[in-house]
């Protein structure tokens, strides 16, 4: 079932061999004819159901178990069974559906992975049978058309660090995002986790841990185990996109670095959070009628993350305010667990390589308030700096607290302040209480959903989420659809500059700097088709289209839920 338009298709497959092949499962959806073609007639029950009643039945019992864990097996269940279903279901209901099959609930599923396990859910290379990957890569794809692969080594699981081989769950959900949101066909998409050890001790512990027993392998070990993955996807599928996902903060940014002008890669941690969190901010600075260079950007949190976000904005304010690197660079203020990222920290060892080129020089900061280690912590930054920006990638709850928000307001009519921490209980600030403490005047977007706020004049703010979702199944999807030898920067920031300009604040600045998630599907087409026709422009594209071309291009490749006439053909039928 490649895409709706695709409206024949001829399968191989008959009896129990086509009900429980997800991929050709139509359940009560078979017509009478392809129920005799396909020796399912004493199999079925009479009736012939349409998806949307099969999508009411599967809703009504999905509705039945109320606690989201239930829910998150049930749909893993229905997706083992039927991808249509699954998928037509999602898609009528996305902004439920997705905190269930997604983040948090993803996150309980995939800490309990090995005590919930029944089925496989994608690729699992382990590091003692490197030896037999190739064998294990080819017998798993098997000649099929790989457009897409998630990857992850599930160090760093959003919220709950390391899994082990339970981050095959991340990408199994990260796959069905980039197919609900992309439109990427779910045959041509492969989740894969690198089982490298786990340095979690519970797991290590578990009896019933599925995973590899073994402390976490490092170094020029690991180095050589990911990058045979890498040179098995260059050979086999040199136009795919390799999806990085959930890797720790010593690899994301290194691997990424590493191959991204060797193939079309992607790191969702550093680029997809980085990208949606431009869009906003460009949102943003058109309701202040300000510019990105403009700003003096305070963020507090320089992990993976927040260096993602830092080295985004600072490409968009070099890319569309022409500024040079050096000049971007100074409108950013970093803090980590040390407080301000400055010159003194140097020689006590406390700066990172990857934050050097952030580094504030010392003389700034003159007499300013520090503790006993010479640290300056974030009111003092917020005091001095008098930022317009205020990001918080931290995990810290309440660090910016009403002294901070407070303070940052003093210096600026329209404060812009984006708590983007995850889960919700770890956000920096509840947007309620930033509304507040600015009086109405802030403007903000969160990392987790969260309730609109009331202003002071009685209307209702909605907090724009800078869900990763809105952007990186477009920007996957758009440099698949080209076959793009690389995913540039320059890709990048033309979806983040198509997202920006259908922020509903545009139109009203009281309203959310970011579309609605129930519009993700189309939000994410405008991005790909965005991509694509900067992946033509750049001639990173290796397809032979004009961009004029692009939308139609687009709009007949996506895939969608609809079932497909059947006819059996067992000589040239697909699932052989």
């Amino acid at each position: 079932m490649s895409t709706a338009k695709n409206h024949v298709l001829r399968v191989a497959l008959r009896g129990d061999s086509i009900l429980t092949h997800p991929r050709f499962n139509k359940g009560t959806a078979f017509t009478l004819s392809e129920r005799k073609a396909f020796g399912l007639t004493g199999r079925l029950p009479y009736r012939v159901n349409s998806l949307e009643e099969q999508c009411q039945r599967a809703y009504d019992q999905l509705s039945t178990r109320p606690e989201p864990l239930r829910k998150n097996t049930f749909m893993q269940s229905l997706k083992d069974q039927n991808w249509v279903l699954y998928y037509g279901l999602l898609s009528r209901h996305v902004k439920e559906l997705i905190p269930i099959i997604y983040t948090p609930t993803q996150g309980d599923a995939i800490a309990n992975y090995s005590h919930l396990f029944r089925r496989s859910e994608g690729l699992y290379l382990t590091f003692p049978e490197q030896d037999a990957m190739e064998e294990d890569f080819l017998e798993f794809t098997g000649g099929r058309d790989i457009q897409l692969f998630v990857v992850t080594d599930s160090e760093a699981i959003l919220g709950i660090g390391d899994q082990g081989v339970g981050g095959i769950g991340i990408a199994t959900a990260k796959s069905a995002i980039y197919t609900l949101l992309g439109g990427m066909d779910p045959s041509k998409t492969v989740p894969v986790v690198l089982d490298v050890g786990t340095d979690n001790q519970q797991l290590l512990n578990d009896p019933l841990y599925v995973g590899w027993p073994n402390k976490r392998i490092r170094g020029k070990a690991y180095d050589r185990f990911v990058d045979q993955f890498l040179q098995l996807v260059r050979k086999y599928y040199p136009h795919s996109l390799v999806h990085f996902e959930d890797f720790g903060v010593g690899n994301a940014q290194r691997l990424l670095d590493l191959y991204r002008n060797k193939h079309a890669v992607f790191n969702d941690d550093v680029q997809g959070t980085g990208a949606v969190t431009l869009a906003a901010m460009m949102s943003a600075v058109g309701v202040t009628k300000s510019k990105l260079s403009e700003q003096r950007y305070v963020v507090y949190g320089a992990g993976t993350a927040g260096l993602g976000i830092t080295k985004q904005l600072r490409d968009g304010i070099m890319s569309i305010d022409k500024l040079s690197r050096a000049d971007a660079n100074k409108r950013f203020y970093l803090l980590d667990r040390y407080g301000l990222i400055k010159e003194s920290l140097g020689p006590a060892g406390k700066i990172r390589d990857a934050v050097r080129e952030f580094v504030r020089p010392d003389a700034e900061w003159a007499g300013a308030h520090a503790n006993d280690q010479g640290e300056v912590g974030l009111l003092e930054v917020v005091r001095r700096v008098k930022p317009t920006v205020l990001i918080g990638c931290s995990t810290h709850a309440g660090a910016f607290s009403e002294e901070v928000v407070r303070e940052m307001a003093k210096g600026t009519e329209r404060p812009i302040i984006f708590p983007l921490s995850n889960p919700s209980r770890l956000v920096e600030v509840d947007p309620k209480d930033a509304n507040d403490w600015t009086e109405g005047k802030a403007l903000m977007a969160t990392g987790s959903p969260f309730p609109p706020c009331k202003m002071p004049n009685g209307k209702l703010y909605d907090i724009a989420e800078c869900n990763n979702a809105l952007i990186y199944p477009g920007l996957g999807y758009g440099a698949m659809v080209t076959q793009a030898r690389t995913l540039s920067d320059t890709m990048i920031i033309a979806g983040a500059r198509r997202l920006a300009a259908l922020s509903p604040a545009l139109k009203d600045p009281d309203n959310a700097l970011l579309p609605d998630f129930s519009e993700a599907r189309e939000v994410n087409t405008e991005v790909a088709i965005a991509v694509a026709e900067q992946a033509i422009a750049e001639g990173s594209a290796t397809v032979d289209w004009d961009r004029e071309e692009v939308r139609d291009r687009i709009a007949e490749r996506q895939w969608i839920p609809e079932y497909p006439d059947f006819i059996y053909d067992p000589v040239h039928g697909e699932g052989k």
